[in-house]
């Protein structure tokens, strides 16, 4: 393959040039990173944590030569301008992304709109960063980590990814390169579930306020930034809400419709308890009523009534308080003491369970 000029003078690439495709690098299963150039040897500029748009030559409905968009944040950085990557994982239904892994061969050349997004620190200066991300909600995170490391001043970054399995991390040992060469980029893993045959010395189960607390324990005084899937940046802004987060000092990226302005960006309306806000809890086998507020615990209105509900931790983490809600909502944030199944079932733990408006519980 020719080797594209340098065209340091010129201007930066422009989406009016195809990329040509360089280098295909397998990540995990079912990911991979592919690398492009400008034919013209132009160099790319853009704020790392930035995404771009490929247009797929595939045809989903008829199997035959079409067309779809699909959106990849950028996982290199600007810090390095020869070339620009995306880091892609393949989902049960993908359609633009099975394509490139089964057909995006170095020399291809496709076209791309952009880099465009709101997603990145420069737009957000501050002195210490939290960066929060799951599966491949990653790649803005490597984009902004590399640009740090290439600045050549020591970063301040508590990094927290989770993983269903440690051979899902991406970027696992290119990010322990850098942490093993600056201790201010500090490293934090959890998995959901081991690999068969390998030791994980690192926290297991789903991110929690008690593994947060102790993965990065000024975390009030960072930056925050999160991507990932939906449900799990709602459970991080939960636990972020619950510890009295600034959430003005919280950015998400998500999987869904690209941002590509401030005035795009949805506002973000979580449900939380309010100070003030009347609830009340009925105790369905007690027969007892009684008035409370949002920001009480189903626990302390039932200790507070003269009812014994058996208690642990007090924190969401034993599971002893798990009681039936027969009606209404409740606001938990929990530290792992109750299951999925548990909760789809109308479980909830007493002890770190909110009443938003009117609730009956089995006690």
């Amino acid at each position: 393959m020719k080797k594209p000029r340098l065209n340091w003078a010129a201007e930066p690439w422009s989406d009016d040039e195809l990329l040509e495709c360089t280098m295909v690098v397998p990540e995990t299963p079912d990911t991979a990173t592919f690398t492009f150039r400008a034919p013209s040897g132009a160099w790319f500029d853009y704020q790392p944590g930035q995404f771009i748009t490929l247009d797929l030559p595939v045809d989903p409905a008829r199997g035959q030569a079409g067309n779809v968009q699909r959106t990849y944040t950028i996982s290199s950085s600007p810090s390095r301008p020869l070339s620009i990557s995306v880091t892609v994982k393949a989902q049960p239904m993908s359609v633009g992304t099975r394509w490139m892994l089964n057909n995006l061969k170095p020399g291809v050349r496709i076209k791309a709109f952009g880099p465009s997004g709101i997603f990145s620190f420069h737009k957000h200066p501050a002195k210490k960063y939290l960066f929060i991300s799951a599966g491949s909600g990653i790649t803005p995170m490597m984009s902004m980590t590399t640009w740090a490391w290439d600045s050549g001043e020591a970063p301040d970054i508590a990094f927290v990814h989770a993983a269903r399995r440690p051979s899902d991390i991406i970027f696992r040992h290119r990010l322990e390169q850098f942490a093993s060469r600056t201790p201010g980029l500090q490293l934090h893993f959890t998995v959901e579930e081991q690999d068969a045959f390998g030791a994980w010395p690192g926290y297991r189960g789903r991110l929690n306020q008690i593994m947060l607390g102790l993965m990065a324990p000024d975390y009030l005084e960072r930056e925050v930034f999160c991507c990932g899937p939906e449900p799990f940046m709602q459970a991080v802004r939960d636990i972020l809400i619950a510890l009295g987060f600034d959430m003005n000092h919280y950015h998400q990226e998500s999987f869904g419709a690209p941002i590509m302005t401030e005035a795009d960006a949805p506002v973000i309306e979580d449900v939380a308890p309010e100070e003030g806000a009347k609830a009340q809890i009925t105790f369905t086998a007690s027969g007892v009523t009684a008035a409370c507020a949002e920001t009480d615990t189903v626990l302390a209105v039932a200790k507070r009534s003269g009812l014994n509900i058996p208690s642990g931790c007090t924190f969401g983490l034993c599971g002893t308080c798990r009681i039936r809600k027969v009606s209404g909502e409740v606001h938990m944030v929990h530290n792992g003491g109750i299951s999925d199944e548990d909760i789809e079932d109308g479980y909830i733990l007493a002890c770190c369970s909110h009443p938003m408006g009117k609730i009956e519980v089995e006690v």
